[in-house]
């Protein structure tokens, strides 16, 4: 197999750019690797400490000759529908790990939040935040040294992207991350978007509303659109950190419980206790960073996804930029329609095929890189598979279907729904932002109309309920950003702006703040950087000025006069009603010090 050259010189520049901080990075491993399990030099308080509530058996193990422990770092609760059914696994695993003559422990949870809930309200000020403190957690969990390998329970947002800093900052340890999988079918993802607009023009009531979104998020299991969590699902597939077939497999169900069975016997195989130690800061490396940002693209995924690829490769000693993913979503074609870019979701994406055909039909045209290391073992070619059951019960992986069921919502490369990637990146006199154009329809890839102006979600949403959004215009709403608020999801701003698409009238959104996997049919220029706070262009813009988002030519732009632009101050906001309550007080000192989003808005230099 040949691989484009594209991805080759992208590849080949972020390892050249990456090359101080990743030797640095993989010597730290070998040193921590050669020290071996650090159990056994542990002293005997602190061993028993360890080991003090296992039953006899594992307290035999634990004590005797070295056998593999393994850590279980758990993001479970049961408000999430995503986590809840890892309240079984815990169990599952340390049975699985008994019969294979090892132990198994939780070694600790880590917070776990749910954008849905918080969506439009103070807490989701903290969702992005989540991501560094469950790195944080992670590493605490760790901190015992009493694990040889460890797995991962999470599936949603920030949770995923924290748990891989996390681990790859226990890089000599092996880490394989074991999904829940998605809820059963609903109510159709574009039947509840067609309600919130509906109760967004005061056409339905609140119970219709109510009645809607819990018939689209109604069981166990990760929401069906193809959102964050999902997309954190296809990565740590495409990425070599899942069993091959696993990520979209429904909850408690046989094959879900046998996958998870599987991945424990798996990672106490590639412990270095045996003789296929796979550590999991040498899977990820510049070749799986680069797969997933091309996976990323090929689905549409989550632009959220702009920020956390980037932050979870700096984990790993590699620097990933917008410009590579730019570079890379040139070449790469949309080969998904799954909500919100089609009316499909992620279980018709399985069903149709799943990752299985979608890494084949990628590795085929030499857009991924096979000669990568994987939880599996060697070479991404192994999980151009279908996971199955027997007839005794057990996993037996088969070749996907070689075409697709439902070219609908899954094609091969040859006949792509779009030749270029789902993502675009955008730059100007305004800074740097990122649009996902594969849900927005071509006619509105440019719009340029009039900036109306507004420092918070709720103003706009005010202005939409007064009237006043007449005309084309382009939103700009900002003091959003990381150091202003914690960058908060701004989705409450699709509806409206929706309803007034729909109306005929042109609009855009321009915003330091972010969005998500969801971020819909309306063009959409987020997460730009330099933030307002920090004196960004952004904080120039005025209403009226007329602001020109073009998705086709790359390019985010006020249309001012260049000498009455560069002599503009740049407006301030009195943001103190955002640092307090709702526990935003206690994250003071994380917006003092995140970063921009372009480098991964992360607190960790």
């Amino acid at each position: 197999m040949t691989v484009a050259s594209r991805v080759l010189e992208v590849t080949d520049r972020i390892r050249k750019r990456s090359y101080d901080r990743r030797s640095i990075y993989l010597e730290r491993l070998e040193k921590a690797a050669d020290a071996g399990p650090r159990r056994q030099a542990l002293g005997c308080a602190n061993q028993a400490h360890g080991f003090a509530a296992c039953g006899p058996t594992d307290k035999m193990r634990l004590s005797g000759e070295p056998t593999a422990n393994l850590g279980i770092v758990t993001a479970y609760n049961d408000m999430l529908s995503a986590h809840q059914p890892f309240e079984r696994f815990p169990e599952l695993i340390r049975h699985t790990a008994r019969e294979a003559g090892a132990t198994a422990q939780v070694a600790g949870g880590v917070p776990a939040m749910c954008d849905g809930v918080t969506q439009g309200e103070a807490g989701m000020e903290l969702s992005l935040f989540s991501r560094d403190v469950i790195a944080l957690s992670t590493a605490v969990a760790l901190s015992h040294q009493t694990f040889d390998a460890a797995v991962y329970l999470g599936v949603c947002d920030k949770i995923v992207p924290g748990l891989v800093i996390g681990a790859l900052s226990f890089g000599h340890i092996p880490a394989l991350f074991i999904p829940a999988g998605p809820m059963v079918s609903g109510l159709p993802n574009d039947e509840k978007s067609r309600v919130r607009q509906l109760y967004a023009e005061g056409k339905v009531g609140r119970d219709a509303l109510l009645a809607s979104e819990s018939a689209s998020y109604h069981g166990p299991g990760t929401c069906t659109f193809y959102g964050t969590a999902n997309t954190n699902q296809m990565l740590m597939e495409i990425m070599g950190l899942h069993l091959p077939g696993s990520s979209f497999v429904n909850p408690n169900t046989p094959l879900r419980d046998e996958l998870t069975r599987v991945a424990t016997r798996r990672a106490l195989a590639i412990t270095a206790l045996g003789n296929e130690y796979t550590p999991v800061g040498k899977v990820v490396d510049e070749r799986a960073v680069v797969n997933g940002v091309v996976g990323l693209h090929a689905t549409g995924g989550s632009t959220n996804h702009t920020i956390h690829l980037i932050a979870m490769a700096a984990a790993a000693g590699i620097i990933l930029t917008w410009d590579d993913m730019a570079d890379l979503a040139e070449v790469t074609p949309l080969l998904c329609r799954i909500y919100p870019n089609g009316k499909a979701d992620v279980n018709h994406f399985h069903a149709a095929g799943g990752t299985g055909f979608l890494i084949g039909t990628l590795l085929e045209a030499g857009l991924l890189q096979d000669d990568v290391l994987t939880v599996w073992g060697p070479g991404l070619g192994n999980y151009v598979a279908e996971a199955a059951l027997n007839e005794a019960g057990q996993l037996a992986y088969r070749l996907p279907p070689r075409d697709s069921a439902d070219p609908g919502i899954l094609r091969d490369v040859k006949h792509p729904f779009l030749h270029h990637g789902g993502l675009a990146l955008l730059d100007g006199n305004l800074g740097r932002a990122v649009v996902k154009t594969s849900a927005v329809a071509p006619e509105r890839h440019v719009i340029e109309a009039p900036a109306r102006v507004f420092h918070s979600q709720e103003e706009l949403q005010a202005a939409f309920k007064a009237g006043s959004l007449t005309g084309d215009f382009v939103a700009v709403v900002r003091f959003q950003g990381p150091q202003a608020n914690g960058m908060p999801e701004l989705h409450k701003l699709m509806p409206p702006l929706g309803v007034l698409q729909d109306r005929g009238q042109k609009v855009a959104l321009v915003t330091d703040g972010r969005l998500s996997g969801a971020s819909g049919k309306v063009p959409a220029a987020i997460h730009v950087t330099p933030e307002a706070l920090q004196g960004g262009a952004i904080a120039k813009v005025r209403d009226g000025d007329i602001i020109r988002v073009d998705a086709i030519t790359g390019t985010l732009d006020a249309l001012v006069d260049p000498v009455e632009w560069a002599g503009r101050i740049p407006e301030i906001a009195d943001l103190s009603h955002y640092h307090h309550g709702i526990g935003r007080d206690l994250f003071a000192s994380f917006r003092a010090v995140v970063g921009r989003a372009d480098q991964g808005a992360a607190i960790f230099s």
